[in-house]
C-alpha cells in the first residue's frame, strides 16, 4: 500500500468552521463520542457518508447481541484484514482500555496470530471470512461459528460491522488519515 493519499485536495472539515450538512453531522459526531476523530472531520467532506458510518456504527453497538468484547473483536479483526493503520489503532485503545477485550487476544489479532479464546477465534475467522470471501463464507468456517454459540442473525450483524468497516476502513486509506492522540499508543508499526 502506497503512503500516498488518493484523496489529496479535500482537506478535513472543522468543526468550528463547518456548515450545512456537514455541520449538522459533526455536532452529531461530537455528541456521540466526546470529540471529532481525524477520521470524523475527513469523512464529513461527505456528510452522507460520515452520517451512514454513525448510523449504522450505533446500530451495530445497541442491538447486534454481542456483548463489547466480541463487538470489538468484530471491528477489530476486519481492521485489521482491510489493512486500516487508523481502525486498528482506534479499536485497539476500544478493546483494552473500554470494551474488555482480554489482551492476549487483543495482542493476537494485531500481530494476525491465532487467538487463545476458542469463541472469539471462532468470530474474528467469521468476521475476516465474511469481508475476503465477499459474504460468501467457507461452509467450515460458519460450523465453527456455530459451534462456537452463535445463530445465524449473528451473521447480519457481522455484515452490518464489515459494511461500517469498509466506510471507516476505505476513506482512511485514501485520506492516509493521521492516527488521533488518543489511539496513537496503539498505533500499527
Amino acid at each position: 500500500m502506497s503512503n500516498t493519499p488518493i484523496i489529496q485536495s479535500l482537506q478535513p472539515v472543522v468543526h468550528a468552521s463547518a456548515q450545512g450538512k456537514s455541520k449538522e453531522v459533526l455536532d452529531t459526531a461530537l455528541k456521540q463520542v466526546g470529540f471529532i476523530p481525524n477520521m470524523y472531520a475527513n469523512m464529513a467532506n461527505a456528510p452522507a457518508m460520515l452520517s451512514t458510518y454513525l448510523h449504522g456504527y450505533a446500530l451495530f453497538r445497541s442491538e447486534s447481541g454481542f456483548t463489547p468484547a466480541e463487538q470489538e473483536v468484530v471491528f477489530l479483526s476486519v481492521s485489521q484484514y482491510n489493512g486500516c493503520n487508523y481502525c486498528t489503532a482506534a479499536h485497539s485503545m476500544l478493546a483494552d482500555k473500554m470494551s474488555g477485550v482480554p489482551k492476549d487476544v487483543l495482542q493476537a489479532i494485531r500481530a494476525r496470530m491465532p487467538i487463545p479464546d476458542a469463541k472469539l477465534a471462532a468470530l474474528a475467522a467469521m468476521a475476516v471470512e465474511m469481508v475476503a470471501k465477499h459474504g460468501q463464507p467457507d461452509r467450515a468456517v460458519v460450523q465453527a461459528f456455530f459451534d462456537a454459540g452463535y445463530q445465524e442473525r449473528d451473521l447480519l450483524y457481522i455484515v452490518l460491522a464489515a459494511s461500517v468497516k469498509v466506510l471507516s476502513n476505505y476513506s482512511n486509506q485514501a485520506f492516509q488519515t493521521t492516527v488521533d492522540e488518543k489511539f496513537a499508543a496503539y498505533k500499527v508499526a
